[in-house]
């Protein structure tokens, strides 16, 4: 049953994700109070479903993978509660909703449930994730590359004498424009790919997915490309700091395709 309380506060939690991919593409925060409602009782519930866990165990529930990311995800929440009721900082959310929902979310798959019921459900599922990634990756790159030119214009109006290839580039605001949309895309695209991949991965390997290095290297990317969504959506980080973290994040995703670059020859086997 406490598996239950803790789907009714992912379905809350979601509603702080929404918000964090509304501030991110469109930057309008209209959404932050229902958001912020929905995850206190979010987290009421999540509190729930931890005693529950204890009660049920006889024990602390961090026995377990899953139980540990619960109970962690359960704690990070109530932290962020205090936070903003102590010192009121919004823009804290656009990093603390979508992380404790991927946790929480990740939290839910430790009890196996049935195989597939269909191989075209499972390949389709499996599409559907390698073309978020793809599409996610391609933002990516296009962030990376607006980020070192927006670096090559700097770099060449501080020595006062640009080259001629310095007039053809877009102007700087411009680039820092594509770099935040395409930012902001690529994270909601990646964010999606990890969902899907996190329930392919669950019902076809049933709990053993999360203990393999290759989802732990997934979830790492994915970390420090909401680090880099964060730092510069409220730090407001521009130029060599956003550049050299943009290509951080590239280096990952490569590692983390190839690391699951059997799922493709999965795909394609008849």
């Amino acid at each position: 049953m406490s598996v239950l309380w803790l789907r009714v506060a992912v379905a809350l939690y979601s509603l702080g994700l929404l918000h964090s991919i509304l501030m991110l593409v469109r930057r309008r925060e209209h959404l932050y109070r229902v958001a912020l409602g929905t995850f206190a009782l979010g987290s009421i519930f999540h509190f729930v479903s931890v005693v529950e866990e204890g009660i049920f165990t006889g024990r602390c529930p961090i026995n377990s993978t899953f139980e540990t990311l619960s109970f962690c995800s359960f704690l990070v929440a109530v932290l962020y509660l205090f936070v903003q009721w102590r010192y009121k900082m919004e823009s804290l959310s656009a990093f603390i909703f979508p992380l404790v929902f991927v946790m929480s979310f990740t939290a839910t798959l430790g009890n196996p449930v049935s195989a597939w019921t269909s191989p075209v459900v499972r390949n389709a599922w499996l599409t559907v994730h390698i073309v978020l990634v793809l599409l996610g990756f391609a933002a990516l790159v296009v962030t990376a590359v607006a980020s070192l030119l927006y670096l090559f214009q700097e770099r060449e109006l501080k020595a006062k004498k640009p080259r001629k290839f310095y007039y053809r580039l877009p102007a700087l605001g411009s680039l820092d424009d594509l770099i935040s949309k395409s930012m902001a895309v690529g994270f909601v695209l990646m964010t999606l790919a990890v969902i899907a991949a996190s329930t392919w991965a669950f019902i076809e390997m049933r709990t053993s997915w999360i203990s393999q290095p290759k989802i732990a290297i997934s979830f790492f990317t994915w970390a420090t490309y909401l680090v880099l969504v964060f730092v510069r959506t409220t730090a407001g980080w521009r130029g060599r700091k956003a550049a050299v973290m943009t290509v951080a994040v590239v280096g990952f995703s490569i590692i983390t395709w190839a690391a699951h670059s059997s799922l493709v020859a999965l795909l394609l086997k008849p």
